[in-house]
């Protein structure tokens, strides 16, 4: 739908449609944000109140797997999810795979959680145009909880930062020495750090280089946590730490 343009009553009928439960218009609603139409990107200001959280990390952290779990495990506790799959676009064709959603098995069945995969297009870094847009239609449309997880990022795309209200970094057992963990970058920005894959070797000495790295900046305030997302281990307490830095990402 790249270049479609639509008057701004087509906006609003479709916002109201959104807002009245319909997927389809709340898909096309998003289309036409992400291809820059004006008229939808202006319709959807002025969002109600809900809560973001930047899921983001190396690539082969294991996000997609901890993001459908994470939606999950929110949706059980009466939230109504939605989440942005980001996956980059090739610099040379154009196109994008969008795998991230093939591994969201938990959340594609859920009626509660809306799963919509973005190109990062002809965006520059890791983001696409417009993402803060369609988060806003996606609270508009009643979801109350917003997850957006980046395509696989190194440590200066802080872009996440100015669009989330909270960001979770998910690292692996194989990141690196405490060298890698003392570099700056979106470690400092990060509310919660996540090892993920706790179920393999190194995963203890990798947390152990986190929390020296962030004695560097931040200190202990930031949470460490194990977690297997393929063993559905460790994903309680790492929402009871969201809980704890927003209440409403888990409470209705």
């Amino acid at each position: 739908m790249i270049g479609v343009t639509v008057d701004h009553l087509d906006a609003i009928s479709l916002l109201a449609e959104a807002k009245d439960g319909s997927r389809r218009s709340l898909a096309r609603l998003l289309s036409l944000i992400q291809s820059g139409d004006p008229l939808a990107i202006d319709a959807v200001r002025n969002p109600p109140n809900s809560r973001s959280l930047g899921i983001t990390g190396p690539p082969g952290a294991g996000k997609s797997v901890l993001t459908d779990r994470l939606a999950s495990a929110l949706s059980d506790r009466g939230c109504r999810v939605a989440v942005l799959c980001i996956d980059p676009s090739s610099p040379v064709s154009g196109g994008s795979l969008l795998g991230d959603r093939m591994r969201m098995e938990e959340s594609g069945a859920d009626e509660r959680i809306y799963v919509r995969s973005v190109a990062t297009r002809d965006a520059v870094g890791s983001l696409p145009f417009r993402l803060s847009a369609m988060a806003d239609a996606l609270a508009h449309a009643g979801h109350d909880s917003i997850l957006i997880e980046t395509a696989g990022v190194g440590q200066t795309e802080l872009g996440i930062v100015s669009i989330a209200d909270h960001v979770l970094l998910v690292e692996g057992p194989e990141r690196g020495d405490i060298v890698q963990a003392e570099k700056a970058g979106i470690l400092e920005m990060a509310d919660i750090v996540v090892v993920n894959k706790a179920d393999l070797p190194g995963a203890e000495q990798a947390a152990s280089d986190l929390r020296s790295g962030l004695e560097f900046g931040r200190g202990s305030t930031v949470p460490i946590l194990l977690v297997s997302a393929l063993n559905r281990t460790g994903v309680v307490e790492l929402v009871e730490a969201i809980e704890n830095l927003s209440p409403s990402l888990t409470t209705t």
